[in-house]
This record gives structure tokens, C-alpha cells and sequence, in this order.
């Protein structure tokens, strides 16, 4: 008897999470039940019509185990936190969840507001999640400017550059009450909950009060926050009698599944967020929408009232007594128009997804057929390796090679090169050479790409085949031509012109481009290097070992410049009086150029 079966003969009567496991113990699935007695064995009936994702489930089952808890809400979080924390194989769970960005309002006697991608428990506030990295960037920015909260983690002894620029109150020294600074934290969270009527009302009266009582200086700053809120709220969406609901929308196309919410707050949308959805195969829509709740609002501060929803789920009830807000599916009204709204925009998303995908593969494997095609390549390149030599009158020459797997940049494959060979005089021939020797002369058969490209025309080319054939490889090699972009191939004096339109010559110049980005980037971090050495090299007591330590303290020379006697001193190996020199050097150097 195996261990599946000895174990479904002891399932507790009792309410609790099973998480099953496959050969190598890792977890493929959690899931919660009323009765774990009931519900567990249910997989392993013979006679169940399981569709086809949860007998390739069972299949894989070798050993399960449950977690008992005092009542079915119980199990229902802990679900939630396992299959966030272990994301199994066949549970619906939120795509990329655990790198969505929150907004954090800090648990301090001062609060801050910034972004953060870590939930901790310590108190604080987090709103979100959200999808769109660049959009809670910029909400943030407009946080900080209708709302100036302390950026700043320690207490400055002096208001820093924020404080005169108004993006901070400054409490560090006092210039703000503790109160009027917890107002404004307030007002920053109801902002963010959506409730900017409310905002608007509180700063309002506090601006008629601060007026009466002839502190304008307050009044002023209260006026302009007022301002900066009518600004955002005048271009939201009005929907009348909707209250604060959140309205979720679902959508599924080519496989793909797509989860909407709009937020409704005070009868205005304020925002709206997307989340794929993975593990849909055989789920009924139902079956999503209520694992898409339970997964979004473990992790999401629920401000709403009503959470409107596209199907019936099961458990509805055990959800409200979890979340503290009303299921509804409507069907007519205002709701209902608000949940398909949330519908449309969901398969509108999926679309341009499709689209998306698409276009990205015309760019790819469709490049590399077509390049198979016209350069009669044996086979496709599916990688492919591309080399720029990059160098200024012949100095500081360097190499770069980048590398594309499936027509997409694989850069932790990409390479760069300090050439040699050819310092001190500019010979792109020689410099070729080299780099191509250092690349291939040692490299095994099955570790080569399935092209080599080479940045410039016959004579690079030339140059690059003398070592790839010396050291025996028989792999493809081309040359890209910077001016026309013409292809010249190994034996053929008449170079190879891709049609203006396509995506293999599309793809050629991205690798090019890349190629050449990957040199230029190098070569200029060697210039500075170079510039800093010989700069610093000017002053006494300023070694190899100090210079190096600078550099690695500040990171460039206009940070060293800019830094205090005190910190120039603190680094490892300096000293007060060498600081003090480096110092009085850089401003003797500052007042000869004024």
C-alpha cells in the first residue's frame, strides 16, 4: 500500500488546507476544504469525471499532507499565503505576483511614502498591488507633490534642498506640528484610497480655519494642495450612485486569461489594474474569479463596501466573512455597466497581448527564417554572435561581443574585450583579429553559435575568417556594411541586399546596434577611468591603492570633487592631510578655469 493510501484513511473531519506533493516533494497544489475528509479523497476516485488538468495532477501525486484549522475563514488565508509563498503548478494564481509594486505608508512617529515590492508586517500601510511599475512611479511623484511628506530616512540637523523646494513639510526641525504632519499623512492615504472628496473637504476646512486665525502661511500651503487635488480629480470618471465598489472583469482568449478591477470611490473610477491569470486550463469562470479574489485581496487593502463580480462563486459567503464587504453579481443598472466595462477592458487587454506576441514573433523566429532563407544558412540561427571594435585615434581600443538567442538580446552571454594588439595606432583589421582569436581559437565545437556577425564589410570580414577557419570551425560567418547595411557573405564578392522591409534586415540591425551600443559603453568607461587616474595621479601623496579606493568610495570624479574634507578622509587608506591636498587641489583646479 503507498503512502497516498494509507494517509486517506486517516483525513481528520475537520476544516484545513492539503497540499500535495510530487516525486520530488515539491508542492503542486494547495487547496482548502470544510472537510478535509471529503474533499481529499474525491481526487482519487475512480469514478469522479475529473477534467483533463486534475488527472494529469493526480498522476503526479505521490504524498500529500493536510493542515487543520479551527474554522474554514482560517483555512481560507492560510491557502491564500501558501499558494502566494509557493505558487504551485496547477493552482490559478496571479502572474508574476511576487514582483508587484506597493506603495508603502511607513509605521513611524513621521511617516514616509515610497515603493516598495517587500509586504512587511511591522504596521505599515501598503496600497496596491499594482501592475505597472511606471505608473505607481508616477503616482508616487504626484504623492509628493500635492502632499509634502519626509523622504529622508534619519533626521537631518538642517531642512535639506527638498524643504526649499516645498516637497517637504520638514518636521526634522520642526517647521510642522506633529498634528498638522499626521494630517497630511491622513489626507495622503485617503487620497490613495480614492476618498478625495473627503480630502478635499478636510484641507478645505482646515484652510477657512488656518485663514481666520491669520496664519496665511499655512493657508497658502493648504490652498495649494487644494489646487493640486481639484487638478487630478477633474479628469476622473463620473458614475453616478455607484459608491465605493470594486468592480472586476474577467476575460479569456487564445489560452490566455486576464482578471480587471476598477475602483470606484465616492462615484468616481479612480483607477483601474490588470493581472493574467495562470493555471486557467479547465477552470470554469467561476471557478477564476473566486481564486482571483481570494489571491488579490489577501495581499491588497480593501477600502471598498462592494466587490462587484462577473459570476456566481461558490463560498460567496465565506469570502464576504473574510473580507468584510458584499459579493455582488449585477444584473442591470449602473453595476452592471461597471463590471462590463471592466469585461471589455480585460479582452481589450488580451488583445493587444495577442498583438503584442504576435508582432514579437515576426521579429524573432520569423526574422530568423527569413535570414535562413536569404542568406541560405544551413540551418537557423537561432544564436547568433555579433562583434564591434570601438576606439578613439587609435586609443583605448576595445571589442565588444553580444550575443541573441532566438532574434532576442542574451546578455549574459555578452562579452568585451580590451584589444591589445592594435593600441596606439587605429587598425580595425588587426583589432578583428584578435578579438575573434580570443573568442574561437579555443572554444569547442558544440559551444558555437549558429552565425557570427561581423560590424563592417569585406575587409573585417576577411580578417575574422583567417582565424575562425585556422582554428578549424566551419560555422557561418557575415559582414554587416555600416553605410548601405549590405550583407557580405564568405566566397561571393557581390554582398547580399535584404529587402528594406523585412524583419531579417530589421534583426541584423538590432544586433548591430547592440553590438556597438555594448562597445561604446565600454570604451567610454575606460576613457573616465583614464581621465580620473591621470587627474588624481597630479597630486601628492595619491597612489594607485587611494586612487582606486576613491573611486570604488564615490564612484566618479565629480562626486570626489564635490565630497568634504571629512569624508574624503574617511575612506580606506586616506588620511586628513592627504584629503585636505586632494581638496585645495580641486579648487585651485575649479578657480583657474572660472
Amino acid at each position: 500500500m503507498n503512502v497516498v493510501e494509507e494517509k486517506l484513511k486517516t483525513l481528520p473531519n475537520a476544516p484545513g488546507v492539503y497540499i500535495m506533493r510530487d516525486a520530488r516533494g515539491k508542492i503542486i497544489y494547495v487547496g482548502k476544504a470544510r472537510v478535509l475528509k471529503n474533499r481529499v479523497r474525491q481526487y482519487f476516485q475512480a469514478n469522479k469525471n475529473h477534467g483533463a488538468k486534475v488527472r494529469a495532477m493526480v498522476a503526479k501525486i505521490v504524498d500529500f499532507e493536510t493542515i487543520v484549522t479551527g474554522t474554514e475563514v482560517e483555512a481560507l488565508i492560510l491557502e491564500c499565503n501558501l499558494i502566494k509563498k509557493h505558487r504551485p503548478r496547477y493552482n490559478i494564481s496571479l502572474k508574476d505576483d511576487k514582483t508587484y509594486p506597493y506603495l508603502r505608508v511607513t509605521a513611524e512617529d513621521f511617516p514616509r511614502i515610497f515603493l516598495t515590492r517587500r509586504v512587511i508586517h511591522d504596521g505599515s500601510r501598503y496600497f496596491g498591488p499594482y501592475t505597472s511599475g511606471l505608473a505607481v512611479k508616477e503616482t508616487l511623484q504626484l504623492l509628493r507633490k500635492i502632499f509634502p511628506l519626509r523622504t529622508c530616512r534619519t533626521f537631518p540637523k538642517r531642512p535639506c534642498l527638498e524643504y526649499h523646494i516645498k516637497r517637504c513639510a520638514a518636521p526634522c526641525v520642526e517647521k510642522i506640528s506633529r498634528e498638522d504632519y499626521t494630517q497630511l499623512v491622513k489626507a495622503a492615504e485617503k487620497f490613495l484610497d480614492g476618498h478625495t472628496a473627503d480630502v478635499e473637504r478636510d484641507i478645505s476646512a482646515r484652510m477657512n480655519e488656518a485663514a481666520e486665525s491669520l496664519n496665511f502661511e499655512t493657508a497658502a500651503r493648504l490652498r495649494d494642495i487644494l489646487t493640486a487635488i481639484r487638478t487630478v480629480t477633474a479628469k476622473q470618471k463620473i458614475v453616478t450612485d455607484a459608491g465605493d465598489v470594486d468592480a472586476i472583469g474577467l476575460a479569456r482568449l487564445d489560452g490566455q486569461t486576464c482578471a480587471q478591477i476598477f475602483f470606484v470611490r465616492d462615484g468616481k473610477v479612480t483607477g483601474r489594474e490588470n493581472f493574467p491569470l495562470t493555471g486557467t486550463d479547465d477552470e470554469t469562470d467561476a471557478q477564476i474569479v473566486a481564486e482571483f479574489v481570494k489571491q488579490y485581496y489577501s495581499r491588497a487593502q480593501l477600502s471598498a463596501t462592494e466587490i462587484l463580480l462577473p459570476a456566481e462563486v461558490d463560498d460567496a459567503k465565506l469570502l464576504e466573512q473574510w473580507l468584510g464587504a458584499k459579493l455582488i453579481v449585477p444584473k442591470r443598472g449602473v453595476k452592471k455597466s461597471l463590471v462590463d466595462m471592466a469585461v471589455e477592458n480585460a479582452r481589450k487587454f488580451l488583445a493587444e497581448e495577442s498583438a503584442r506576441r504576435q508582432l514579437k514573433d515576426a521579429q524573432t523566429v520569423g526574422a530568423l527564417e527569413e535570414l535562413k532563407k536569404f542568406l541560405r544558412l544551413p540551418k537557423l540561427p537561432r544564436r547568433m554572435e555579433c562583434f564591434d571594435i570601438s576606439h578613439m585615434q587609435g586609443s583605448q581600443t576595445v571589442a565588444s561581443m553580444v550575443s541573441f538567442f532566438d532574434g532576442a538580446p542574451d546578455k549574459k552571454n555578452y562579452r568585451r574585450f580590451k584589444i591589445r594588439s592594435a593600441e596606439g595606432k587605429p587598425d580595425d583589421f588587426l583589432s578583428m583579429r584578435e578579438v575573434t582569436a580570443r573568442r574561437y581559437e579555443k572554444l569547442s565545437a558544440d559551444a558555437l553559435p549558429d552565425l557570427i556577425v561581423i560590424d563592417g564589410g569585406q575587409g573585417q570580414l576577411s580578417s575574422a575568417l583567417e582565424i575562425i577557419r585556422g582554428a578549424g570551425h566551419q560555422v557561418p560567418v557575415v559582414g554587416l556594411a555600416k553605410q548601405f547595411e549590405l550583407i557580405f557573405v564568405e566566397g561571393s564578392s557581390t554582398p547580399v541586399e535584404l529587402p528594406r522591409d523585412s524583419q531579417a534586415l530589421k534583426l541584423m540591425q538590432r544586433i548591430r546596434d547592440e553590438a556597438h551600443r555594448f562597445a561604446i559603453t565600454y570604451h567610454r568607461k575606460l576613457r573616465r577611468a583614464r581621465n580620473l587616474k591621470s587627474e588624481l595621479d597630479s597630486v601628492a601623496g595619491i597612489g594607485v591603492k587611494r586612487r582606486t579606493e576613491l573611486l570604488k568610495t564615490f564612484g566618479s570624479i565629480a562626486n570626489i570633487k564635490s565630497a568634504t574634507v571629512d569624508e574624503l578622509a574617511a575612506v580606506p587608506g586616506m588620511n586628513c592631510t592627504v584629503a585636505e591636498a586632494l581638496k585645495k587641489f580641486f579648487e585651485a583646479q575649479a578657480a583657474s578655469t572660472e
